[in-house]
């Protein structure tokens, strides 16, 4: 974890100074309580005085934002708890949600745009998220949830690089994706359709193949309703898969019946 602050980085190396730092960071403008922050630090290991324990981290966070001795303009102490005074655009955290929501909603009708926004996502990203931030259930919740939307945002930046016919690089992310996260069926959705549109429709039909066989070997299950019917789709060579719309009508529910994304 590493603070920018006025043209400079600072690495965050104490643990408990980053647990905390972390998550206020997580709610900019929002006042998290001693009691919250306390589970967060030492998550189920209480301290003696948690309080003073907090207030020595304070001291030492603001010492990493560079805030003078008694300022206290970023990291302000409330009666109840402590609350990081900043705009919410100041966390890498939410420039990375709010591209990767704007970058979603251009999709379908301004592709190039999308990019813009998904590449621009995707450029924040330092490795997994908050990984370094503690074993506290609210670094830990927003880490998995912040992974989760990577990996949505790479979905989403590949439908946008066919749809602009830009296959070559698709295919190219999506084998590294696809090899990655072999159970995650929309990666292969997608690289099938990019496999397709570049004439390698026997390369689509065997990566259906492996992973239904996969699907099968480690979950004991078979490929959702969205994959399979892109199979059927590859095998009758169906027209609509080169249209725009074959990037967006199987998403919309996951195997559960839920949105997809």
């Amino acid at each position: 974890m590493s603070v920018s602050c006025e043209g400079r980085t600072v690495a965050v190396r104490a643990s408990k100074v980053r647990a905390m730092l972390a998550t206020l960071a997580l709610e900019p403008g929002h006042v998290v309580s001693h009691v919250e922050l306390a589970d967060e630090l030492w998550a189920g290991h209480p301290v003696g005085n948690p309080r003073n324990a907090l207030q020595a981290h304070a001291t030492r966070v603001r010492k990493v934002l560079g805030q003078p001795a008694g300022d206290a303009t970023i990291l302000r102490a409330v009666p109840n708890g402590y609350l990081l005074n900043v705009s919410r655009d100041r966390v890498d955290g939410n420039r990375f949600l709010d591209h990767a929501v704007r970058g979603a909603d251009a999709l379908p009708g301004a592709p190039e745009l999308a990019l813009r926004h998904l590449e621009s996502a995707l450029a924040l990203w330092r490795g997994p998220a908050l990984l370094d931030a503690g074993d506290g259930l609210r670094c830990r919740s927003a880490g998995a949830l912040f992974e989760e939307r990577r990996l949505t945002v790479w979905e989403d930046l590949a439908s946008a690089r066919l749809i602009v016919g830009d296959e070559s690089r698709a295919i190219a992310e999506l084998r590294q994706l696809a090899a990655q996260y072999p159970l995650r069926e929309r990666f292969c959705e997608l690289l099938m359709l990019a496999l397709y549109r570049t004439g390698r429709q026997s390369d689509a039909l065997e990566l259906f193949r492996l992973t239904q066989r996969r699907l099968d070997e480690e979950l004991g299950i078979q490929p959702a309703a969205p994959l399979q019917r892109r199979h059927a789709e590859i095998l009758a060579h169906d027209p609509s898969l080169g249209h725009p719309s074959a990037l967006w009508g199987h998403r919309e529910r996951g195997r559960d019946g839920l949105p997809t994304g």
